[in-house]
């Protein structure tokens, strides 16, 4: 092996991290510190940016541990048989990084994943002393999110929960059939059986007080999530989407991810030549929103030919064919009719049904509650404002169709 600087191994295992999207912090609480001391708040190369439910930007350290593997993932570009650049940390180099990194003031938190590297035990071990060095040693109390490895030992999975604020276990591809052409290596039941294990050591963390009249340690406080690559095969829209549903309602994750496939270097022949929209990457997440947050369900936006529409976002196509719906009146209707309205988002609904308990609310005041009102227009009633025959208009849906810059999220 290439005997390599520190610097040199960061530049290859940061961009070999890249291809990772689930590294969000959302939902990490800060660990607590009764003695006043420690590193790291939760709240260059290698650095990522996720976002915290209250909009702070969060910075984290992304990286692999190794870049060697043992298996040969046809869509991964570290696979057995690709002739990328190797590179390994060692357990002190990574624990130096995140300590030098944050008293830099580059990080709040650390993202580790690893190809896998002599057994799926050891890779898993070796995970598992960073992090208990980085909290125990180094008295690191920042966020660290650990990618676990589902083949490994159920107590290396529970001694990484208990160092770890999120742990990810990636389902890879939407159906077993792909991730059994595309990584034979892999299994889709020992995948499901880690993130079922995962979900049932944290409950058990948070049922209160033990038979010893001992509190249980916390077992990754900031949940599970998982990764789906998108366009590495056939599967549609809907597929993907009815997998993640059911991801949420058997395991409990915090999130999933939708990664488009990218094409890579020296590629596997089963591999699609060109990438998918990244249009379709937003539209899944956009999609996803609505089915953790509005109440709709996997058949109602899937998409008549089980894709999504790549030109208005999945509320505004939903509403489009379902105009019988509307206008709605902001007065009267329910929370679950308000959720539907394209503009309107959670937040707004709340100050809306908040504002009608002390009056009535009237056109000029919605765009003031955070509802975005070009969006909205056609579609409500309020004193003050009556959408007449926008709803029958022609081009109403092109009206709606935004610019590729004006990619938000509703």
């Amino acid at each position: 092996m290439v005997k390599r600087t520190l610097a040199e191994k960061l530049s290859i295992l940061s961009d070999a991290a890249k291809y990772d999207a689930s590294c969000a912090s959302s939902g990490g609480e800060r660990r607590d510190a009764r003695d006043g001391k420690g590193l790291g708040s939760t709240g260059g190369s290698g650095i990522c940016h996720a976002y915290a439910p209250d909009g702070r930007c969060i910075s984290l350290l992304k990286i692999l541990m190794t870049n060697f593997c043992i298996y040969d993932c046809a869509y991964c570009i570290n696979r057995a048989s690709s002739r990328v650049e190797r590179a390994r940390f060692s357990v002190e180099e990574v624990v130096h990084l995140t300590v030098e990194f944050y008293r830099r003031n580059y990080i709040e938190g650390l993202f580790l994943s690893s190809g896998i590297i002599r057994s799926p035990d050891d890779t898993m071990a070796d995970m598992v002393r960073i992090a208990r060095r980085l909290r125990e040693v180094e008295g690191f109390r920042g966020y660290i999110h650990l990618k676990t490895i589902p083949s490994a030992s159920p107590e290396l999975i529970d001694e990484a929960g208990r160092w770890a604020d999120r742990l990810s276990i990636n389902v890879e591809m939407p159906t077993e059939r792909a991730l059994a052409d595309l990584a034979p290596e892999k299994s889709a039941q020992g995948i499901r059986r880690a993130m079922a294990d995962v979900r049932s050591r944290r409950e058990a963390s948070r049922e209160g007080q033990s038979f010893r009249g001992k509190r249980p340690a916390k077992f990754a406080p900031a949940g599970q999530s998982t990764q789906v690559i998108v366009g590495a095969d056939g599967s549609d829209d809907r597929t993907i989407l009815t997998q993640s549903a059911g991801l949420y309602a058997s395991y409990g994750l915090s999130r999933v991810y939708y990664s488009a496939f990218s094409p890579i270097p020296d590629p596997a022949r089963a591999l699609p030549l060109k990438a998918p929209p990244l249009v379709r990457e937003h539209r899944l997440y956009q999609a996803d929103w609505l089915l953790r947050f509005y109440g709709f369900e996997v058949g109602e936006i899937g998409g008549r030919s089980g894709m999504l529409d790549l030109d208005v976002d999945p509320k505004t196509a939903w509403a489009l064919e379902h105009r019988e719906r509307f206008p709605v009146d902001v007065n009267g209707a329910s929370r679950e009719s308000l959720l539907r309205v394209p503009g309107f988002g959670t937040k707004t609904v709340g100050r809306i049904l908040a504002a009608r308990r002390r009056g009535a609310v009237r056109y000029e005041h919605l765009a003031a509650m955070g509802a975005v009102m070009k969006h909205a227009r056609a579609f409500v009633t309020a004193p003050g404002w009556s959408p007449r025959g926008m709803l029958d208009e022609d081009n109403l849906r092109a009206r709606f169709a935004p610019k590729p810059e004006q990619l938000a999220l509703f």
